[in-house]
């Protein structure tokens, strides 16, 4: 089911109720009193938030309304633990959680097979970067997260890259009247010299980019660098990182 028509799982998300923070306050402290009817309300006033963050994984051909449930998963547990008497959005808290029990179930619904002993690293890594980002109110430093875990920072960034979701060769990156570009059109072939005309266009494309995007983009592609260890050496998160490696790569290809 498309993400754009109204209906998924049966739920008319034309018709959804937003809460207000002040409500969700509200209706949170009945619930944490034994009121069940305020959790009920709680979880109907935010499958709104659930499809938002299930939207951002719209293009990897998943079923949005599986993607749909299991984000649902995550707001229920959101919704468990939250604490009221921290001076915190309940979105702020809710929107990893979401994040993570629907990065974990297409994690575990790859293709490509991962150890236990990795994932199980992987998955405690999650859990206690949420849980630290609900204590603190800021995304915990790798160093942070494994300290916490009593595991070598190695190990983390070992078993976090090892799970992340590979890329087909063949994933659409750039459409235009029907002429579609992979990203096997990308990768370059290093015996062609003769192409000066794209070389010309892509630098050009960088130099349109803002100096931390070309920063990252040299510590992500020419040093190795993973994107914990960037978000490490420039001091922002990882999630920061992600997303202005990504703007800086659709940015390229619109030059392209």
């Amino acid at each position: 089911m498309a993400y754009h028509k109204v209906e998924i799982c049966g739920v008319n998300t034309a018709k959804l109720r937003v809460l207000k923070e002040q409500e969700k306050m509200e209706l949170l402290r009945r619930m944490q009193q034994g009121d069940p009817d305020a959790r009920r309300q709680l979880i109907e006033g935010n499958l709104r938030l659930v499809l938002s963050v299930t939207q951002r994984f719209s293009g990897r051909g998943e079923n949005p309304d599986d993607l749909f449930q299991v984000g649902c998963i995550g707001l229920m547990k959101a919704i468990d633990h939250f604490d009221t008497g921290q001076n915190v959005r309940f979105s702020t808290y809710a929107v990893p959680m979401i994040l993570g029990e629907i990065r974990r179930y297409l994690r575990d619904n790859s293709a490509v097979r991962v150890s236990r002993s990795l994932k199980d690293i992987a998955y405690r890594a999650m859990q206690t970067k949420e849980r630290m980002l609900g204590e603190n109110r800021r995304e915990p430093t790798v160093e942070e997260i494994a300290a916490e875990m009593g595991v070598p920072k190695e190990d983390v960034v070992l078993a976090l890259e090892a799970i992340v979701e590979p890329i087909s060769l063949y994933e659409p990156v750039y459409s235009d009247g029907g002429d579609t570009l992979f990203v096997m059109d990308q990768l370059r072939d290093r015996t062609d010299d003769g192409n000066w005309e794209g070389r010309v266009a892509f630098r050009d494309a960088v130099a349109k980019l803002s100096p931390r995007e070309r920063n990252i983009l040299y510590l992500r592609f020419q040093v190795g660098k993973t994107q914990v260890e960037v978000a490490e050496e420039i001091g922002i998160s990882q999630a920061q990182v992600s997303r202005l490696e990504k703007g800086a790569v659709n940015k390229i290809k619109a030059g392209l």
